[in-house]
């Protein structure tokens, strides 16, 4: 499998746990090169959420992540559909998907 370009974008203020960078393009590794260990070749969202963690996410890491997702709050666009209607974590990932994190939490 060849690498993967998804544009991802930040939004309601998650932007600002990325460098305040709202959009960016994003070219994924083979799914193998970057898990050693993966038993499957294609990218999910749930190792995505795995690299944006490891390449792009610079403080807080709990004001993005719960477990092995984001955490309640965080809005998921799959193609600016909810994430929900497309699969959550089980979303399989295509060559120029956009994929977008809105946060909904606001502090007060």
């Amino acid at each position: 499998m060849c690498a993967l370009k998804i544009d991802l974008l930040f939004g309601g203020g998650a932007e600002l746990l990325f460098d305040k960078i709202k959009k960016r393009q994003v070219e994924l590794p083979p799914l193998n090169k970057y898990f050693s260990d993966a038993k499957k070749t294609e990218w999910t969202i749930r190792e995505f959420i795995v690299w944006i963690k490891d390449n792009l996410l610079r403080e807080r890491e709990e004001l993005f992540i719960q477990g092995d997702s984001v955490r309640p709050g965080i809005l998921v666009l799959v193609n600016d559909s909810d994430w929900e209607l497309c699969g959550e974590l089980d979303y399989q990932l295509q060559n120029n998907d956009c994929i977008m994190f809105i946060s909904t939490l606001h502090g007060g």
